[in-house]
């Protein structure tokens, strides 16, 4: 007799929580309050489905954002390569050089302007099929672009 009254508290603690959260039992009681439970129901699943929705466009940016940060360090580094790479063939080329002294910066007022070529000799050469790369080979190479 000293297990029936553990199972009956148990028991009554167990309906106790499923007579709490049934609206079906207040909707007859007072039909106002259980539309509001219905109502408070339908917006917390609500509510809950909008911040799910929320976290995954969140992650969603969160990685393409990763992704293009990752391209534009990939990008900058690139770059700093290259110019290492490039003053590095500068510095070669001025070693190597016999009058270093002579070089000149590339400014505007040092390059110098070529007339584009006449348009006669642009027209290029169709060679027949049957020409052999020895008669390519000797064909003079046309100047201009």
């Amino acid at each position: 007799m000293v297990a029936a009254p553990e199972q009956r508290a148990s028991t009554t603690a167990f309906e106790l929580i499923q007579g709490s959260l049934s609206s079906g039992r207040i909707a007859r009681r007072s039909p106002l309050l259980g539309g509001l439970h219905r109502l408070m129901d339908g917006t917390l699943l609500g509510l809950i489905a909008a911040v799910a929705v929320l976290a995954g466009l969140t992650l969603h940016w969160q990685h393409r954002w990763t992704l293009a940060y990752r391209l534009l360090e990939a990008t900058h580094t690139q770059a700093h390569r290259l110019t290492e790479s490039t003053a590095v063939m500068e510095q070669h080329l001025l070693q190597r050089s016999q009058q270093p002294n002579s070089l000149v910066p590339t400014q505007v007022a040092n390059l110098v302007h070529l007339d584009r070529p006449a348009s006669h000799s642009l027209q290029p050469t169709t060679p027949s099929p049957m020409v052999s790369f020895q008669e390519l080979g000797d064909q003079p190479i046309r100047s201009g672009y």
